[in-house]
């Protein structure tokens, strides 16, 4: 009545680019979409960091705003209030103000 169904020997696969087509796909767009902007913006950071004089406007990553009164190798001292000088660490600058604005605050 019922015949024995019997499985079917695959086979072999040959291992081919198909199968390492999606890795590669899903690193190149891992590249695209996060290592290469996070590279540029480290690169501009390292930039703006090295570029820093005495006089700038900056804001801390504390969210301190203050004008660089003098830069060490690691350090800057930085006038926040007319007298107030702090000592800030040279990586905790994010961001270079243009000229001014600490006055318009």
């Amino acid at each position: 009545m019922i015949s024995l169904a019997y499985a079917q020997t695959a086979a072999p696969a040959t291992p081919g680019f198909e199968q390492f087509l999606p890795l590669v796909i899903i690193f190149v767009l891992f590249w695209l979409m996060l290592i290469r902007p996070q590279m540029k913006r480290a690169k501009e950071q390292k930039k703006m960091l090295s570029e820093l004089a005495k006089g700038d406007e900056v804001v801390t990553g504390a969210g301190q705003v203050g004008k660089i009164v003098k830069i060490g190798e690691q350090y800057i001292s930085l006038e926040i209030a007319d007298g107030v000088v702090t000592h800030v660490q040279k990586q905790s600058i994010q961001t270079l103000l243009p000229k001014g604005t600490i006055k318009g605050l």
